[in-house]
């Protein structure tokens, strides 16, 4: 199995110049005047718009419900044989990254990456979202949608979310390849793995390095192991998908806050929508095969988690 990236000589070119030849005006469509105050209900209707401009290449699709019977909605752009993911919005009150999901599949459907099929879902989050509030809740207990999978480090669920376990379901079924998952507020791009444990390597390193430096180009992020440059986090999303299926999963730390600007979401997603696609574009064709985790976990990395990325 052939695991390098697929490479394209521009990605050696200075930033420079990729700053000036890799702008995508797909980004206009999204008005992004909206976000602090935009709702589920019109990120639907941004879908729905989406596919009608766009109905040969664009298809909405609905991976389930959540605990109010809130369809969990997204988008399928191109129809190639590999099945990639970029999924936004674990935690509500990060509108930020919302607003990036939809600049990418605006981006997306006005050009489509050859040979895939990109589904793009803005809110996994529908009520912290609405309410911009990060966590999701059941029962009277606030649950950390991103702390809520599976996990060889252990969790804080697992699957007590009907959302996270639609998510879970559907990169099972859809055999996703390469998933990027938007947050904010700390700027970085980051690989596995990313729980409590002193044993962060995978047999993937090299390949997971060029993947983030390629990813920011544009907006100049930091990037490197999801522990060392953030903090430890159990039962996140992103390890999940890797330890589970071997999906090469990036986790995308958006901008400087959680309540960002006008100006300043409009800033994060001209220079992440490039680099989000050229992630995608240069990406392994298959999973990984080597993706178990066979360190050591460490109990006491739990007291780095703040909850706060």
């Amino acid at each position: 199995m052939d695991l390098r990236l697929a490479r394209s000589p521009w990605i050696f070119l200075s930033s420079l110049l990729l700053a000036t030849v890799a702008a995508i005006p797909a980004q206009a469509a999204v008005d992004h005047q909206k976000a602090a105050t935009r709702q589920y209900s019109d990120v639907q209707v941004f879908l729905r718009e989406l596919v009608k401009s766009h109905p040969k290449q664009v298809q909405l699709f609905t991976i389930g419900q959540n605990e109010a019977g809130d369809a969990i909605e997204g988008v399928k752009i191109g129809s190639g044989a590999i099945s990639n993911l970029v999924v936004s919005t674990h935690h509500g009150n990060e509108y930020g990254s919302t607003e990036v999901a939809l600049a990418v599949a605006d981006s997306l459907a006005q050009n489509p990456l050859k040979g895939q099929a990109v589904f793009v879902i803005p809110v996994l989050n529908v009520s912290g979202y609405n309410h911009r509030v990060r966590w999701e809740i059941l029962s009277g207990h606030s649950w950390d949608p991103n702390r809520n999978y599976p996990g060889p480090c252990g969790t804080e669920g697992p699957f007590t979310l009907k959302s996270t376990q639609a998510l879970a379901s559907f990169i099972d079924h859809e055999k996703i390849v390469t998933s990027a998952t938007l947050h904010t507020f700390h700027p970085a791009v980051v690989y596995p793995w990313g729980m409590g444990t002193p044993d962060l390597s995978t047999p993937y390193d090299d390949l997971f390095k060029e993947m983030v430096q390629g990813a920011a180009l544009e907006s100049k992020y930091p990037t490197g192991n999801s522990t060392e440059l953030i903090y430890a986090a159990n039962g996140a999303y992103e390890d999940y998908a890797f330890w589970k299926h071997g999906i090469w999963s990036i986790l995308f730390e958006l901008g400087f806050s959680h309540d960002p600007s006008v100006a300043d979401v409009q800033a994060t997603a001209q220079v992440n929508v490039p680099g989000i696609r050229r992630m995608l574009e240069q990406a392994p064709r298959t999973r990984a095969e080597k993706h178990g985790f066979s360190g050591t976990c460490d109990d006491s990395r739990k007291s780095m988690d703040r909850h706060d990325e």
